[in-house]
């Protein structure tokens, strides 16, 4: 194997040839030695070129990888176009460790030699004027074309360094303009320990879960008819909803302490309808099975029906909507990781709690009703309210969906943990119901959409339905507890059935994710939610002041 250099120097050039003869292998390698009037520069990179007969390999020098030039390109284009190639290496040595004439001495030296006349070489053949600087067509970072093929994970850095700075001087303003304004009477009112008809009702809740598994249990020894089971399932799902209401409605109990029970109950309400649905659904897939029908065979699941209290208990404390025998689960559990959750979790209720007293009950106190006061002071109070409610939002919406959900699933080993997809890119309103909140998309896809399509209903109909019983729960979460039926929530989801259509349109018509995603983010953010809150938390204050 030969091994040449022919390099390119001002000065003058000795060439010194070394030929170390092997069993194998014959190698030849020409060494530069650059005269005192060549200048080093050690930014520059070598490029070693090996080659025989089958083989040509490049190897960087250690220290220097690649020479760039001011264009951000690679040198190796303008070697591969240079004239002059340069090449050093130390004598191969075989097997009997002989290297030939040179020794270890002439070794040390070869490699002094190379360090200081190919550094100097290469940058001369990296930089030469000659070289062209600009070889293909390029866009710029931010031109519409390149944009989105960029990296912005130091914009993405510099908003949060932004977001916290602003918002941190926000902080500091606010408590040196109006002091500590967190109390605990609205959340926790004197009468809060004397909640205990609350605290009761939620306890025995349980008992409708297991009346629905009594009614199975029956129906699975053939005791009751289909129809009978049906109307117990109704009457066991709709007690489960009217017993909290009216014990909150008897009793004049604090707000938190209301949404709480009510949000049990809507849960238990969904889980038992699941439950009802699943097992009916169960028993026909059985009873087709068992007279040969096509049906059992085409659907790739268990069809087995079975009712057991195990599988009944573990649902009604899993973190899912949609009752099915058996989940999907985990190993082990992380206690560690469950730790670091729950610690978070306290930190962002902790930071909830301070922007609503600190921050939303002020400006709610200094407005007033939306719709009864001046319209350009009540888009002032809108847009004021629409970022500490944004923060509130996002904070629950961590809370809950993401530290909770994962906790109890990581307590119960379920294995399915997609409680919510990437809804912040939702590019239309339903994309955005679609995604945000998984455990009840599944329900009502599960349980009412498809359903309706199957009973010959619409596909319009079907959707108005869902967002129909979504409405109702939402004023019942809502209204209840605030002792307040305006109507507010439920309008506010009714309406999103029209401003799917309008986000669809517009998305269709612009074809562009980022117009549709900034429409949803402004409905979100100002035309949504604040609006909504706005005015059962005016409705809430007024109804606070007059009983006081």
């Amino acid at each position: 194997m030969a091994i040449s250099d022919t390099p390119e120097s001002t000065g003058t050039t000795a060439t010194a040839s070394i030929t170390t003869t092997t069993t194998t292998t014959t190698t030849t390698t020409t060494i530069p030695q650059v005269g005192s009037d060549v200048r080093r520069r050690p930014s520059a990179t070598v490029v070693r070129e090996v080659s025989d007969s089958t083989s040509k390999t490049s190897l960087p020098e250690s220290s220097d990888n690649s020479a760039v030039r001011d264009d951000g390109e690679s040198c190796d284009d303008d070697r591969n176009r240079s004239t002059a190639v340069i090449e050093s290496a130390k004598p191969t040595t075989s097997g009997n460790g002989s290297g030939g004439g040179g020794g270890g001495g002439g070794d040390n030296k070869i490699g002094n030699f190379d360090d200081r006349g190919t550094d100097f070489a290469a940058v001369k053949l990296a930089y030469r004027p000659s070289a062209p600087a600009h070889r293909k067509n390029k866009e710029s970072p931010l031109s519409s074309d390149a944009i989105f093929r960029q990296s912005h994970a130091g914009l993405f850095n510099l908003c949060i360094v932004v977001l916290v700075a602003v918002n941190s001087r926000l902080i500091i303003e606010n408590l040196m303009k109006y002091g500590w304004l967190i109390r605990t009477g609205f959340w926790f009112s004197s009468r809060s320990l004397s909640d205990w008809p609350l605290f009761m009702c939620c306890l025995t809740l349980p008992i409708f879960p297991a009346a629905s598994f009594i009614v199975e249990k029956l129906v699975q020894q053939k005791y009751i008819s289909e129809p009978v089971v049906v109307l117990l399932h109704i009457i066991i799902t709709t007690a489960s909803v009217l017993y909290p209401v009216l014990v909150i409605l008897r009793c004049d109990s604090a707000v938190l302490s209301g949404v709480t029970l009510m949000l049990f109950a809507s849960i238990v309400w969904l889980k038992l309808v699941s439950y009802a649905h699943t097992s009916y659904d169960m028993r026909a897939i059985a009873k087709s099975n068992e007279k040969g029908d096509v049906l059992a065979s085409t659907l790739n699941m268990d069809c087995s029906y079975c009712v057991d209290f195990k599988c009944l208990a573990y649902f009604m404390v899993a973190p899912t909507l949609c009752y099915q025998p058996s989940y999907p689960r985990t190993e082990c559990i992380r206690k560690g990781w469950v730790a670091r959750q729950l610690v978070k979790l306290i930190i962002f209720t902790g930071v909830m709690g301070f922007i609503i007293e600190q921050y939303i009950n002020p400006i709610v106190k200094n407005s007033q009703h939306p719709l009864k006061g001046d319209l350009l002071y009540a888009i002032e109070r809108i847009l004021k309210l629409s970022v500490p409610n944004l923060y509130v939002w996002l904070c629950m919406f961590y809370c809950l969906f993401h530290l909770w959900l994962n906790i109890l699933a990581e307590l119960l080993q379920f294995g399915d943990r997609e409680f919510y997809k990437d809804w912040w890119n939702a590019k239309t309103v339903e994309e955005y119901w679609r995604m945000w909140n998984m455990p009840v998309h599944k329900w009502m896809i599960r349980h009412i959409y498809f359903p309706c399509l199957r009973n010959g209903i619409p596909k319009g109909v079907a959707v108005v339905i869902a967002f129909l019983v979504s409405a109702v729960f939402h004023e019942l979460c809502i209204a209840v507890p605030c002792h307040i039926f305006k109507f507010w929530a439920f309008f506010g989801i009714m309406i999103q059935v029209p401003l799917v259509l309008i986000t669809n349109y517009l998305q269709n018509k612009f074809r562009n994710s980022m117009v549709g995603n900034m429409i949803f983010w402004f409905i979100f953010c100002i035309l949504g939610q604040p609006m909504c809150v706005l005015l059962y938390y005016h409705d809430l204050m007024n109804r606070k002041g007059k009983h006081e």
